[in-house]
């Protein structure tokens, strides 16, 4: 991606990855694949658009770092990744961006899934 450094770029990656472990396994597979899906989709992309994909994916990590240190800290509570997607961020999508979201969401509401996308218990040991 232009304007970073390849090592930056394989660093976040593989930091997300190693992140997506604290994950309930249903849920760290299906992360997993939308983050490599993800980088994979965005390679040749310009500057300007790779600078901002990456700056939502270094929010993304910081995120799910603090809660898988809240999860961590806390072992006897209920574990709760993700947030909320405002509205305005939701409207700065592209068409493509909602199809993936769409087809994300029909993924995590299918009747049969073993996972909750809200909250999770701790493996036990």
């Amino acid at each position: 991606m232009p304007g970073m450094h390849v090592s930056q770029v394989h660093s976040l990656y593989r930091w997300i990855l190693q992140l997506h472990r604290v994950l309930p396994p249903d849920l760290k597979s299906l992360g997993d694949q939308y983050v490599k899906d993800g980088f994979r989709r965005h390679k040749p992309i310009g500057s300007d658009k790779a600078q901002r994909f990456l700056q939502e994916w270094e929010v993304y990590a910081s995120m799910l770092w603090e809660q898988a240190n809240e999860y961590r800290q806390n072992s006897t509570e209920r574990a709760c990744f993700g947030t909320s997607l405002p509205e305005e961020k939701l409207n700065d999508f592209r068409d493509e961006q909602i199809g993936q979201l769409q087809e994300l969401m029909r993924e995590i509401t299918k009747p049969n899934r073993q996972f909750s996308i809200t909250e999770s218990t701790k493996p036990k040991f």
